[in-house]
């Protein structure tokens, strides 16, 4: 009997297998036609799989049966060489078959469906072909896709819809910075990191949340803020830099605001600021040669500015080169016309000068250029209150409250001005007032505890020094302030203790010529005239080229200094001058133009035709007759702080009263 003859249910099949593939690994197997010369009614020829013009109902792959091991052992004694190579025909094509099997999902086509649901059928060797063609650029799309985050649309979606938009972000950078302005730091620091949180590639938010915590005195906090800031801005932020330069310009760290300064000019060379604010370190150290090179440098990089001229100009006037610094402020007044701290500059130097006349018309041209400037009210009037013009200097005083009456340098000077000539009364209010509006300011409660110590309330002055002290005793108001309670232990006799104070006063600020002036005099008095001498050449050993004066150092940012207005010319803490003095040339000055009469008030007397009252109400929308009920809250909360006030003075007289005067 033929070794391939077999019963009619089996005799016609056998499995082939690739010689690289397992055999127990393998799922299909493969149906190849065989001659069966014993059984004629079993004979049949198939066409082979790889026929292009025919077809067949047979199913290319089936599942692999029990037995496919044994008829694979039977089909290996094929006699026939024709044979043999139909049959590695056909393994091959099973090998690239397997390979470029895909889902029927990748390829929605009729014919791949049909075939899906009962087989190749008719089209079999057709679309076997399109298969075997499309292989390569599905392997392409493969390693492709390979490449490609899997969730990529969905993470973007997801966080365009958690980020805010960029809209938002300058609504809460201005609402930061009414609550500031508003003394609400706590709600400000709340809004500024979480803009930070949201977008933290913004420079913007770092510097207003670094100026919230210098205005607190959260100098290490907000040095954090703004070494954070340069790195999310990987130091391209020129603005971040100068405002940690201008940071520790403040605490003393002169060395590093100058590395800073520098990294500003690195990251944008037209930053004005830098270059300004570095040339006014350089001021301040006595390097005048460095800080005009820096100023050069600003006017080469960005071109005319109104600060590098003002700066310029006052570098001139500390010269006493006058008529080239008054061509500079004329330069940044031109630069700028609506440049308020120039026109103030300018101001000053024509006050200094004394051509008074002069520097009222360049008031009235500061306020005109920004009528609720603050400095243009505060300095306009502590002028007119030095040269003895009390209404004129109260109206002002007043205006600038209304327009900014949460300022207490202000109330401050306005509180000094009535003490000299109203009554204590009123003053204390004021001071109380001052001093509720911003409890760090410390110029307030000097000028309170000068007040104090004037009336003979010493424990009280005493009080309101140590309170000035306590916020901090690093500034050069702490200095004035220990100066100041000298005098007092000095005309009180305690000697030993003002001796510390001036010492401790110039172990802040040594450049202080009325201190060193002042404990001369102590001892001179004491008839140690020896040692009045040396402190005398210990100052002239010792002193530098800066200018005690802070006014004309400081530049557009800090033109005035209200502790040096309100003390050293109103109070006359430095300096004793003869009250008559002052009011001769206020009645000088009146001669010249100026009318005291309140009917007459409303022009200053520059000659210009500067109707004040009238530019209160059309650019202020301010009543000048009713500026007095704009002090307070209410008239009723008024008189109320006034009778506590007055008992307080009555409470402190007596404490006085019982202390025995030394």
């Amino acid at each position: 009997m033929n070794m391939f003859s077999s019963s009619p249910s089996s005799s016609s099949k056998f499995t082939l297998f690739s010689p690289s593939q397992n055999l127990n690994s393998s799922r299909f197997h493969f149906i190849v036609p065989l001659k069966t010369p014993h059984s004629p009614s079993t004979h049949r020829i198939l066409p082979p799989i790889h026929s292009h013009h025919e077809s067949s109902s047979s199913p290319a792959l089936q599942e692999k049966p029990q037995n496919s091991r044994s008829q694979a052992e039977d089909s290996e004694m094929d006699d026939g060489d024709g044979f043999d190579e139909e049959i590695m025909k056909a393994k091959k094509s099973l090998e690239e078959l397997l390979v470029v099997r895909r889902p029927v999902m990748e390829f929605p086509d009729e014919g791949m469906s049909a075939s899906a649901e009962g087989g190749i059928g008719t089209a079999s060797s057709v679309k076997l072909k399109d298969l075997t063609a499309s292989s390569g650029i599905d392997e392409g799309l493969s390693r492709f896709a390979k490449k490609m985050p899997i969730f990529e649309p969905l993470r973007v979606e997801s966080s365009s819809e958690e980020k805010p938009l960029s809209v938002n972000l300058d609504l809460a950078l201005y609402r930061a910075k009414i609550l500031a302005r508003n003394y609400r730091y706590e709600e400000a620091e709340e809004i500024l990191r979480k803009c930070i949180s949201y977008w933290p590639e913004d420079g913007r938010t770092y510097v207003a949340l670094g100026k919230t915590l210098s205005k607190q005195s959260k100098m290490n906090e907000a040095r954090a803020v703004y070494e954070k800031g340069c790195q999310a801005t990987q130091g391209e932020n020129s603005y971040i830099w100068q405002c940690w330069a201008v940071l520790e310009t403040k605490v003393g760290n002169t060395r590093r605001a100058r590395e800073l300064f520098d990294a500003a000019t690195v990251a944008d060379k037209r930053h004005i600021a830098a270059w300004h604010g570095w040339a006014v370190l350089e001021m301040k150290q006595g390097n005048i040669k460095k800080a005009r090179n820096l100023l050069g440098k600003g006017l080469k990089f960005c071109g005319g500015n109104e600060y590098i001229y003002q700066t310029l100009a006052l570098l001139e006037v500390r010269a006493k080169r006058y008529e080239q610094a008054r061509y500079l402020f004329r330069q940044a007044t031109k630069c700028n016309p609506r440049s308020c701290a120039s026109w103030l500059a300018w101001a000053q130097l024509e006050a200094q000068q004394q051509n008074n006349r002069a520097a009222r018309r360049l008031f009235e041209k500061a306020v005109q250029a920004s009528p609720k400037n603050r400095f243009a009210w505060h300095v306009w009037g502590v002028f007119e209150a030095n040269l003895g013009n009390v209404e004129l200097a109260r109206k002002l005083l007043k205006v600038g409250h209304a327009v900014n009456p949460r300022d207490p340098v202000l109330l401050q000077s306005l509180a000094l001005l009535e003490y000299r000539y109203s009554t204590a009364n009123l003053a204390r209010v004021l001071f109380r007032r001052a001093s509720e509006l911003d409890p760090r300011h410390q110029p307030v409660w000097i000028a309170w505890g000068w007040m104090e110590w004037k009336e003979g309330n010493l424990s009280t002055a005493r009080e309101l020094y140590q309170k000035a002290l306590s916020i901090d005793s690093t500034t050069e108001s702490a200095a004035r302030c220990l100066q100041a309670w000298g005098v007092l232990e000095q005309r009180v006799g305690n000697l030993s203790a003002a001796r510390r104070l001036f010492r401790s006063s110039l172990n802040i600020n040594s450049q202080s010529y009325v201190t060193w002036m002042t404990w001369a005099s102590l001892e001179e008095d004491q008839g140690n005239s020896v040692r009045a001498e040396e402190i005398r050449n210990l100052y002239f050993q010792q002193r530098t080229e800066i200018v005690d004066d802070a006014s004309w150092i400081m530049g557009f940012l800090d033109i005035i200094d209200p502790a040096i207005d309100s003390i050293k010319r109103l109070l006359n803490i430095e300096k004793t001058k003869d009250s008559s003095a002052s009011d001769d040339r206020g009645e000088n000055e009146q001669s010249g133009g100026y009318s005291s009469d309140p009917a007459s008030g409303s022009t200053t007397g520059s000659g210009s035709g500067f109707n004040l009252d009238e530019f209160i109400r059309e650019k202020l929308s301010l009543d000048p007759s009713k500026l007095e009920v704009q002090l307070g809250p209410s008239r009723v909360a008024f008189s109320k702080s006034v009778k506590s006030a007055a008992n307080m003075r009555r409470s402190d007289n007596k404490n006085v009263a019982a202390t025995p005067k030394l």
